[in-house]
């Protein structure tokens, strides 16, 4: 008989997530029955407010764990049993593992960005680096970042309130002077909204990018962003959100069923499908 899996992504505005997919034939070509569902706030017409009545649910219909998104990351902690020492670290998670009626936080985020980066950009420069954004899945990228041996990060956000505290948290430069410190800079992390299908447009004036800078990007929806296309067309050496998104639910399928899945064979799932 074969094993079989019930997981589910909460968040908001999450209709058009691929982690359904990505996990459901990553399970079906291991021979698992996996059902993987949606808790989409903005579809129920709820908040975070129903997170304790999501989670019990989750324990009771004996789901094996849950990925997190927006806005739940660092809202859904107080209601863990445990968390992982990346979670911790990070005050942010996105996989839950419920294991006995025990709810464990880890996050895979960080781990998805760096070997992602590790795969597009293997003998990049990590001297000086710039991160825009200080929200969303920016210190999960920050902290990658440093793993990845980031000798100086910057980071830059529309409010500099955030980019202080997050500097302060991991220890890293909160920046004033854009210009300035891409000038010095090997390569930018963009970590911000601005690219998305929602969103368009540029998170930084073009003339700031030079042939020598890579740019590292963890928006997937387009997977060429504006950004990246104008990058590229300056000389730049590039890499798409793909490959975040794909070994960030690399780590999550781990976390869930106990077997290691295919990392290949996902990444060729998710580039299957119109990410476009």
């Amino acid at each position: 008989m074969k094993a079989s899996y019930l997981c589910g992504l909460i968040g908001a505005g999450i209709q058009l997530s691929r982690s359904p997919a990505l996990h459901e034939r990553e399970a079906d070509a291991q021979g698992l029955r996996y059902v993987y569902k949606l808790f989409d706030l903005d579809q129920l017409g709820v908040g975070v407010e129903v997170l304790p009545e999501l989670l019990t649910a989750a324990k009771r219909m004996g789901f094996a764990g849950l990925n997190i998104t927006y806005p739940c990351k660092r809202v859904i902690i107080p209601l863990l049993d445990g968390l992982s020492e990346d979670a911790r670290a990070l005050n942010a998670v996105n996989t839950v593992v419920i294991r006995n009626g025990r709810l464990t936080g880890h996050n895979t985020d960080w781990s998805g960005f760096a070997e992602g980066f590790r795969r597009g950009l293997p003998d990049a420069s990590l001297e000086r680096v710039v991160r825009l954004g200080a929200g969303g899945a920016g210190a999960a990228v920050a902290h990658a970042a440093l793993k990845l041996g980031a000798r100086e990060l910057t980071v830059f956000d529309i409010d500099p309130a955030k980019s202080a505290a997050l500097a302060a948290n991991l220890g890293v430069k909160a920046g004033n002077d854009l210009a300035a410190a891409m000038a010095a800079a090997d390569g930018l992390i963009h970590c911000t909204p601005t690219g998305m299908a929602k969103t368009p447009g540029m998170p930084l004036d073009a003339a700031l990018l030079r042939a020598r800078h890579w740019v590292a990007e963890i928006v997937y929806f387009p997977m060429e962003t504006e950004l990246l296309r104008v990058a590229r067309a300056k000389g730049c050496r590039t890499l798409d959100g793909g490959g975040m998104a794909v070994f960030q639910a690399v780590g999550a399928f781990r976390l869930f069923t106990g077997i290691e899945p295919d990392a290949e064979r996902m990444m060729r799932h998710f580039l299957s499908m119109d990410a476009r």
